[in-house]
């Protein structure tokens, strides 16, 4: 890994002049439109009509109703585990739970249920996908709101789900773009609320007719170090060169890292059909990441072809010149005024043709979801009757049980008709007061006192109801006879002395209500744990004392001790993971309303496990290279090295790896083979500027089969995954491996299929610095297929 890196100017940072004058507008025709063209055209139509005054009220958040024009400015809401603050209507999985499965269809599936319940409350700007924060840090607060640190997996599901908000009938709004990855420093504390970033619960964007948004910033948390043992001293490799404590903090990195890492899930959330992005509130090398015209016009509407809108994230539309020369396209009246505009036209610094295409990015969008065929329901307030719910909680209940993920197992699971079995911790019940917590954007956890199903600030759900795992289960033993006991806390004391359970017979001992006790009295015990992270706070802990102190109480006098984990970022389990006692651990982020059902599916194999993670947990704090950066300048200096690729480049031993997961049955691998589907392709990517950037990019260009078999007892589900390596003096400077490529299988016992994966021209290529464009190398790539970043069950090579 280099240990320093050459930072460029943020104009650095793309390919195209900032000199032409029609760079980024989407009249220049340098980026084919394809299935846009007719939004497009539409839009155009429609914006030939206005005057100057009705397009400045537009691209300032308004609407309007006169006889030539029409338009209602666009009611939005967070987020892709449901609209924000309304009744009836679904709580899904977060997105961290979602991504855990692995399963593409899934993620569609659900994307499209979240997407129909938004357009039936009449909104029509879903705030998703999540690509960022990505989690460079494992200590980043919002890391749960996306799909991950993995480029590839994270652009591939962001995709998927990005075309689902689109068949759902709505438009998807990615956030947040870009660089956005802590939440410490992320605005500045003198800053109030307002703006239209995550938490606007469901209101209109923008302040033309309405407030824009209800989200509050909270001021960023002091950082201290975390407690716990010596040896799991916090990582805090920020490499920043500035003391300042000013902020919004800058994300400074170089042009590589920036395209290789952050940049390239963006490729195909762009591709799917996202309609809008989300600039986010950060710097980038020093410009504000709304206000930066390498960025928005080059990089984003350039290079990647993206045709739509882009719109900040509350307080990220800094000044007024600043975000209309930069690329925003929507922002407040209060900063862009039609006084203000006006003299920007009058004076030149804003040009007609940059105003119409501002206009007509901010309509494409609902044309090309269709909006304009009068069919939408009008928009609902939080507590009309609108029940949107369908059954959903179907999906929500199968979602969940394919996002859990077995890290452990000595045959503790499934369960089989326990006699007598113990739920302990607070995570296994209902908060005192819910199903939902109190709306915050100021940070939470770092552990719920109740089950956690849903996060805060801009990924919290409106759950309708809650099934917790005590219910779940309780009801579940209740079939089987089973004598089930609980207690709902994570750091409960009693003595025997008032607090014995006594059982009918007198000749038989009274039962302490203690861990000890009831761990003593137990066939199973069932031990339930939380992490809890949310908007306007970074984590403090990777692991919890008091949590882990009642799992190792617990363990100690019960011999079939199994631990639920449910956490919205990686969560640390070396306390205790060794205890022979402790016989199954699962782990999952939050599961939405039916989340107590999905986990009883699995601890009574009703349903086998096939979650994989979706980041690497370690074994120590200090084995993560990156920590929360507490000043001005933010440095990437670790590169493209972050989480698996961190781990494997360092020799650093993980805990679980990337993309491990157990099941209930077993499965072989066999039969690989790596074949090359084109001959004569360029070492530069020259194809036409499409949406999502050049076409070539997306050429199917070689193949990889494996043969997976189920070789176990159970029916079940294995995720085979496509790793590769480049081919050595290549010059290409990448990981040892990198993803890409991945399946989930369905396979009955006995049964074996044959998996392909196909790889794109993008899989196989790097960004050369020098040429400014994705070169693909020549000679032998290495070619890795396992269960796991690690666990690799064959290998092979692909001549290219």
């Amino acid at each position: 890994m280099k240990t320093t890196v050459v930072l460029l100017g943020a104009a650095s940072l793309c390919s195209a002049s900032l000199n032409n004058t029609d760079e980024g507008l989407i009249t220049n025709g340098l980026v084919s439109l394809g299935d846009w063209q007719t939004a497009f055209t539409k839009a155009q139509n429609f914006v030939s009509q206005l005057t100057t005054e009705e397009k400045i009220t537009i691209i300032g958040s308004g609407s309007l109703t006169n006889s030539s024009a029409n338009w209602t400015a666009l009611a939005q809401s967070d987020g892709p585990q449901g609209a924000e603050n309304f009744y009836y209507e679904s709580a899904f999985s977060m997105t961290c739970a979602l991504a855990m499965t692995w399963d593409k269809d899934a993620i569609y599936k659900q994307g499209k249920a979240v997407a129909t319940e938004f357009y039936q409350k009449g909104l029509q700007l879903l705030a998703g996908p999540v690509s960022n924060p990505m989690g460079r840090s494992a200590w980043g607060g919002r890391n749960g709101e996306s799909f991950g640190p993995d480029s590839y997996f994270n652009g591939i599901l962001g995709g998927i789900s990005a075309r689902a908000y689109q068949a759902g009938g709505v438009i998807a709004g990615g956030k947040h773009f870009i660089l956005y990855e802590q939440e410490t420093n992320r605005t500045s504390s003198s800053m109030g609320g307002g703006g239209m970033g995550g938490g606007s619960g469901g209101g209109s964007m923008g302040s033309g007719n309405s407030s824009m948004g209800s989200m509050a910033s909270g001021s960023a948390p002091s950082g201290s170090a975390p407690s716990g043992m010596a040896l799991r001293a916090r990582a805090d490799n920020s490499s920043t060169t500035d003391s300042s404590e000013s902020a919004p903090y800058s994300s400074n990195i170089d042009d590589k890292t920036f395209r290789e890492t952050y940049l390239w899930p963006w490729y195909d959330i762009i591709k799917a059909g996202t309609g809008a992005v989300m600039c986010a509130m950060n710097e980038v090398n020093g410009s504000a990441a709304c206000e930066d015209k390498s960025l928005l016009m080059s990089a984003l509407k350039s290079d990647l072809g993206f045709p739509g809108f882009v719109f900040p994230d509350t307080n990220a539309q800094k000044t007024a010149y600043g975000s209309i020369s930069g690329g925003l396209d929507y922002g407040s009246s209060s900063i862009w005024s039609t006084s203000t505009v006006e003299a920007f036209l009058s004076n030149g610094s804003l040009t007609e043709a940059r105003l119409n295409d501002m206009v007509i990015r901010n309509v494409i969008g609902y044309y090309k979801a269709n909006l304009d065929n009068g069919e939408q329901p009008s928009k609902a307030a939080y507590d009309d009757y609108v029940d949107t719910m369908s059954n959903h909680a179907e999906i929500i209940r199968e979602n969940g049980a394919k996002s859990i993920v077995l890290l452990k197992n000595l045959g503790g699971l499934p369960l089989n008709k326990p006699r007598r079995m113990t739920l302990f911790g607070a995570n296994a019940g209902p908060v005192t007061g819910g199903p939902n917590m109190q709306f915050t954007v100021q940070g939470s956890g770092p552990t719920y006192d109740g089950h956690l199903a849903s996060d805060s600030g801009s990924a919290q759900s409106s759950l309708p109801y809650l099934i917790t795992p005590e219910a779940a289960v309780t009801l579940r033993a209740s079939k089987e006879h089973t004598n089930v006991k609980w207690i709902l806390n994570d750091t409960y004391t009693a003595s025997s002395s008032g607090n014995t359970l006594v059982t009918l017979s007198s000749s038989e001992t009274a039962v302490d209500a203690s861990y000890s006790g009831y761990a003593a009295a137990s066939d199973a015990c069932l031990v339930f744990i939380n992490a809890l992270s949310g908007e306007g706070a970074d984590r403090t802990e990777l692991y919890n004392d008091d949590q882990d102190t009642m799992v190792n109480t617990v363990a100690a006098d019960c011999n079939n001790t199994i631990v639920v984990i449910t956490t919205t970022g990686v969560r640390l389990v070396d306390q205790w993971i060794e205890n022979e006692n402790i016989t199954a651990v699962l782990y999952s982020g939050p599961l939405g309303q039916e989340s107590g059902n999905s986990i009883t599916d699995i601890l009574y194999g009703d349903v086998n496990p096939s979650g994989r993670l979706i980041h690497t947990i370690a074994k120590n704090e200090s084995d993560y290279n990156v920590g929360i950066c507490y000043t001005k300048n933010c440095t990437y200096s670790e590169g493209n090295y972050i989480d698996y690729k961190y781990f494997e480049h360092s020799n650093t031993t993980a805990r679980y790896a990337f993309g491990h997961g157990l099941s209930y049955t077993s499965f072989d691998y066999s039969d690989l083979k790596a074949s090359k589907l084109m001959s004569n392709i360029s070492y530069h990517a020259k194809g036409r500027l499409e949406v999502g950037g050049r076409a070539d990019l997306f050429d199917v260009v070689a193949e990889v089969d494996v043969v997976v078999k189920n070789t176990g007892s159970h029916d079940g589900a294995e995720v085979p995954q496509l790793y590769i390596g480049f081919p050595e003096d290549s010059g290409a400077d990448q990981p040892i491996k990198a993803l890409r490529g991945f399946e989930r299988v369905e396979l009955k016992k006995d049964e074996n299929a044959q998996v392909k994966f196909q790889l794109r021209r993008r899989d196989l290529s790097f960004w050369d610095v020098a040429a400014q464009e994705w070169a693909l190398p020549r000679g032998d790539f290495k070619i890795y297929i396992g269960a796991s970043s690690s666990d690799i069950r064959q290998t092979g090579t692909l001549a290219m």
